[in-house]
């Protein structure tokens, strides 16, 4: 099931967030964007190396939060590997190759969200 917005997203988040760092994601920042959209209550963004280990912590990602009882609405990106975006419902995750992340920016572009962590 896809978390519903308000409904456990945090935790989510928090787990998501730790999968990620397993996997060695870099610059884990994880927005509050409830408070300002209505897209999902939290954005996790966070940087990889190359497609071939942005794939990899997508696949951990998607394995594990299943375990959990969690199922993506959908996936995005995901073979290019250039930027991935996992949508949970109430959290969206970004995944991003380091120069993606430069150009396109998403903590100005949501500067307005609080920062919950970085991670």
């Amino acid at each position: 099931m896809a978390c519903q917005p308000g409904n456990g997203s945090r935790e989510l988040s928090l787990l998501a967030a730790r999968l990620m760092q397993e996997k060695k994601a870099r610059d884990l920042v994880l927005l509050e964007t409830g408070k300002i959209s209505i897209v999902a209550d939290y954005f996790l963004i966070g940087t990889g190396n190359s497609r071939i280990q942005i794939r990899a912590i997508c696949d951990h990602l998607r394995q594990q939060l299943k375990e959990s009882g969690f199922l993506p609405l959908r996936i995005e990106g995901y073979g290019e590997g250039y930027w991935v975006l996992m949508d949970y419902g109430g959290l969206v995750i970004h995944l991003l190759q380091q120069e993606a992340r430069d150009f396109y920016d998403l903590e100005r572009l949501w500067d307005r969200a609080p920062v919950v962590e970085k991670l």
